[in-house]
């Protein structure tokens, strides 16, 4: 039905959000909701269809209902994404097997990575939860400048931190002080930068899922923080839609760190889906940044954010870049070197 509605309405009816989407979502934002998203999608859905119609939807539904991505976004409304097969997803991962052979093995995969298969799958994740903090800690007292990233397909990326950075990772707070996991499976730990401060290029290292599109092979050329150059041998047109959302989508939002040798990485699969292939490897993220990743950030409204160096944008787009020879080097306020990850995995 969704294929059908892009491929049969023209430009404008993507420009007109109807009010009872707009009435259900902001609802569910003023009753403080907590909401579960299961992602099934069929990667290659959307295959041909016109991605400026896909970005044109994304933002009329992202403007109308701005009290409900609001809450999101500023730590208020607890949420969580997990993942449940389809047959389409399954066959894209296991294209040699039957469907009901496929669907069973991408079930047993995401139930490896979600930890579902311990005796004590809640116990499990909260082991998970303080597997980060130590490392979180470091990241947050070594006073890090600059990050620089490097590695043998042509990534050579300097990325400068905010001065009240905060490095964040498994779970997080909402401003009621719950804590929650807003992504089963996660690997990450993350931040986002100052983003008037991103020089050079960075490559792809894994496949890029997006809206029933892939894009693959790509690359991007920062210069003070923007987008100056892009490229992609596979779904160019695509990458140019998300980059052009607004203005706020050409900077970026996000870099998260993530081992070479995580659990989804040791896999050997490709997910073609981006809640699972982000925590496969390191990525940057276009596009909007998070309050809880500077100090007191919780508590500022968007204009404060934007003012205190984190990027505002209706859109928030993770792409992978992590290999196995990638490099990281902190520079520190005091001109010190400080080596967070060499040959794809953490240093310390």
């Amino acid at each position: 039905m969704t294929r059908l509605r892009y491929e049969n309405c023209d430009q404008e009816h993507f420009e007109r959000v109807p009010s009872y989407i707009k009435e259900l979502k902001n609802e569910y934002a003023s009753r403080h909701v907590a909401l579960v998203s299961i992602e099934s999608d069929n990667p290659e859905n959307l295959k041909n269809v016109d991605p400026l119609k896909i970005q044109t939807w994304s933002k009329a539904v992202r403007q109308a209902c701005k009290p409900f991505y609001d809450a999101l976004d500023l730590g208020i409304n607890r949420w969580c994404i997990v993942g449940a097969p389809s047959v389409g997803w399954a066959n894209k991962v296991f294209p040699e097997m039957s469907n009901q052979e496929a669907v069973e093995a991408l079930w047993k995969a995401i139930f490896k990575v979600t930890r579902c298969e311990s005796d004590n799958p809640i116990e499990a994740w909260n082991e998970h939860r303080r597997s980060f903090e130590s490392r979180i800690q470091i990241l947050n007292e070594k006073k890090i400048k600059t990050l620089h990233y490097h590695n043998q397909l042509g990534t050579d990326l300097t990325i400068g931190l905010n001065p009240d950075y905060i490095f964040a990772g498994g779970g997080s707070y909402t401003t009621d002080g719950i804590y929650s996991f807003p992504n089963i499976p996660t690997e990450e730990i993350f931040t986002s930068p100052d983003f008037h401060q991103v020089n050079g290029t960075v490559y792809s290292a894994l496949p890029l899922h997006y809206q029933g599109h892939i894009i693959d092979e790509f690359s991007m050329t920062f210069e003070n923080g923007r987008i100056v150059d892009y490229h992609a041998k596979v779904g160019e047109d695509v990458l140019k839609s998300i980059i052009e959302t607004d203005e706020g989508s050409h900077y970026l939002g996000e870099v998260a760190l993530v081992p070479y040798d995580s659990p989804i990485r040791q896999l050997g699969l490709i997910f073609y889906n981006t809640l699972f292939d982000e925590n496969a490897s390191c990525h940057l993220a276009i596009g909007k940044g998070f309050g809880e990743c500077i100090q007191n950030g919780l508590t500022m409204n968007k204009e404060e954010l934007y003012q205190h160096g984190i990027n505002d944008s209706l859109t928030h787009v993770d792409f992978m870049i992590g290999t196995k020879d990638l490099s990281i080097e902190a520079t520190l306020e005091d001109g010190s070197t400080f080596v967070i990850f060499k040959d794809g995995n953490f240093a310390f």
